[in-house]
């Protein structure tokens, strides 16, 4: 590992991404395990945080179980919970059209926040692997006719086992393009997400770690925070891309497997 490395002496809780940090598409890193068990011997917690709106909680839990992790739904944060946590409190009684897959659409059901595909006051924007025509020409639509845009989460492309597929940024550029309106996100690396993982987790910032792949989501979310943040390279992010960049990690690391060496070695 590099970089300031005895930050991880105050760290009380390991916020991780999931895809490209912990697996590759239904593969589990072979450390990953190793890792996870370090982190509790060490007297440390984790938990994870996917940015990832075409899922919902309990779809992450059951990829977990069958990957053999199986962890309480309190560790398991999803941006879905973040920009759905905000308009409850922000939006109250205002109508919604969902751009999204079953699941995110679900989620806002159960927060009884109400969906409708005729003159709602906004739109969100989510990674939407269903993703058709009708649904792009009716969000640019209610857009042009005033209705707020928000998108769950920034991602240009989601890594898959092979390469990347669109993810909801792309889909965001898109609407933009089309009506001249930029969205406001709420996943990583939105303040928002930073602000609600301190509030459920009951943590302060300096005892948090996030530990990522992505240089524009995982790692910029601490920005302006006395978090840390931890690069691993066996995920989008590449050493060229590192060198090329604005947002600098407070830690790099190989993999997750890394960490769990320094736990193991450090306590």
């Amino acid at each position: 590992m590099k970089g300031q490395i005895e930050r991880l002496k105050a760290v009380k809780l390991f916020v991780l991404d999931m895809d490209g940090t912990i697996y590759l598409g239904d593969k589990l890193f072979p450390y990953t395990r190793d890792f996870l068990r370090e982190i509790e011997e060490s007297g440390r917690e984790f938990c994870f945080f996917t940015n990832n709106s075409s899922k919902n909680r309990e779809a992450y839990l059951a990829k977990l179980h069958r990957m053999g992790i199986d962890i309480p739904p309190e560790k398991m944060l999803i941006s879905n919970h973040v920009i759905i946590r905000w308009l409850r409190e922000n939006r109250p009684g205002r109508r919604a059209y969902v751009v999204g897959t079953g699941p995110l659409l679900e989620d806002f059901r159960r927060a009884g926040i109400e969906l409708c595909d005729d003159s709602p006051d906004y739109v969100v924007l989510g990674f939407d692997t269903s993703l058709t025509y009708d649904k792009l020409a009716k969000a640019c639509h209610f857009v042009r006719n005033g209705a707020e845009l928000f998108g769950v989460n920034p991602d240009w492309n989601c890594p898959v086992e092979g390469g990347f597929i669109p993810d909801c940024g792309s889909i965001a550029a898109l609407v933009r393009a089309s009506t001249g309106v930029q969205c406001e996100f709420f996943g990583k690396p939105s303040g928002h997400t930073l602000r609600y993982i301190l509030e459920v987790c009951g943590r302060e910032a300096q005892e948090i770690a996030v530990v990522g792949d992505r240089l524009y989501t995982d790692i910029a979310v601490t920005e302006g925070s006395q978090a840390a943040s931890v690069l691993v390279l066996s995920g989008e992010t590449t050493l060229e891309m590192l060198t090329n960049s604005d947002i600098k990690p407070d830690i790099i690391a190989e993999n997750v497997g890394e960490i769990g060496a320094y736990l193991r070695q450090n306590g």
